[in-house]
């Protein structure tokens, strides 16, 4: 039932893209619009379990706005008015021109897009960078790969430390990928607009998390009520109730949410291309996928997930670090899609395993303990 009600409405979307597809385009729509939203859910898993992680410290209002609004900005902004806005910026048209360029020149209009990606590509490698450097430098109770995490959970002490490091990756970037990067003719140096673009990403990260930190550390002494009424229910058997994210610090949240949904959406829209310059059967495809991505984010929660599985969530970060390095080589060599999932099916994949066995060794241990009494 509760995969019914959490899958429903993703199950709708994909019958009505599927059955659209079929009729704008016959089979082959359908097989195009099948394999978009199949690459779009392998790519984006990793993007599932890093909105869940957030997503359960928000109330239930704004955990359905993230499935309404959310869903309106992932499928109708990213994929419809985000390649329009690039080919229209990018051809210095308006946007009525540039969605009838898309209708009307597929491979102009994939042209446009395909010498845009360098830019795009170097906004979302600084942003999603900079998520995997926070998270790998914070000194964490819970270690995956204790041998690295716990090296470089010391060295995260200096102060700003992530940001230094995504400034250097960037310069690299600016100065090896950029000045040879890869366009629809050929080649051309990128240098300029990578910088900038790179730099835009840093800052948008930089407001949109420091304002969500800002209004979490106000609810630090909730938090510690809560770590007290937990003590409180463990002694009287209680249920105990749970802080969750409102108002302005819920917002946002769900703004930090976007930005990071949108930063996954850059390699997807882009990579699509590699399949079909039909925006209406791209729409189609990567809106089922988006659609899926969100259930899966809202099961995620209800299920308990992540705190079943604690590694979950340090796979789905070093995914997110190997998408930020892969964003950084695409700016000049294409990478197939099918590579870009695989890479984030793969951590997560082993992080899901070593979760596995780590609870199975806390059993065993308890077990052990119990006969030893």
């Amino acid at each position: 039932m509760l995969l019914l009600r959490t899958f429903g409405w993703s199950i709708v979307a994909t019958a009505f893209g599927l059955t659209t597809a079929s009729f704008y385009g016959g089979w082959a729509a359908f097989g195009i619009v099948a394999i978009l939203a199949i690459l779009e859910i392998s790519v984006s898993f990793d993007n599932a379990v890093i909105n869940a992680g957030i997503l359960k410290k928000m109330n239930a209002f704004w955990q359905k706005i993230f499935l309404s609004v959310g869903v309106l900005i992932a499928v109708f902004g990213m994929r419809l008015v985000f390649p329009v806005v690039i080919v229209s910026i990018s051809a210095d048209m308006n946007p009525i021109d540039a969605v009838h360029l898309a209708l009307t020149n597929k491979e102009l209009y994939k042209q446009y897009v395909t010498d845009a990606h360098p830019a795009i590509g170097a906004f979302g490698e600084m942003f999603l960078l900079m998520i995997f450097l926070d998270f790998i430098f914070e000194d964490r109770d819970i270690k995956w790969l204790n041998w690295l995490e716990k090296p470089l959970a010391k060295l995260g002490k200096v102060d700003m430390l992530s940001v230094c490091i995504a400034l250097i990756v960037l310069l690299i970037t600016s100065f090896t990928f950029a000045t040879h990067a890869h366009q629809h003719n050929g080649y051309a140096n990128k240098s300029h607009a990578v910088l900038i673009a790179g730099i835009a990403g840093l800052i948008i990260y930089m407001i949109v998390a420091g304002l969500s930190g800002y209004f979490e550390d106000k609810l630090e002494a909730e938090e510690e009520r809560e770590h007290e009424e937990e003590e409180e229910a463990a002694r009287t058997g209680k249920k105990k109730s749970v802080i969750q994210l409102a108002g302005q610090a819920a917002l946002y949240m769900f703004l930090y949410l976007e930005v990071i949904d949108a930063s996954f959406s850059f390699d997807g829209v882009i990579g699509a291309f590699a399949i079909t310059n039909d925006i209406v059967l791209m729409v189609l495809g990567l809106g089922i996928g988006a659609m899926f991505v969100r259930s899966l984010t809202v099961y995620l929660v209800r299920e308990g997930t992540l705190d079943d599985y604690v590694y979950l969530e340090h796979g789905a970060h070093y995914a997110i670090g190997a998408l930020a390095v892969i964003l950084m080589v695409t700016i000049q060599y294409e990478i197939n899609e099918v590579i870009t999932g695989l890479v984030g099916v793969v951590l997560i994949a082993w992080s899901f395993w070593s979760s596995v066995r780590r609870n199975r060794a806390l059993a065993a241990a308890g077990d052990k303990a119990e006969t030893n009494q």
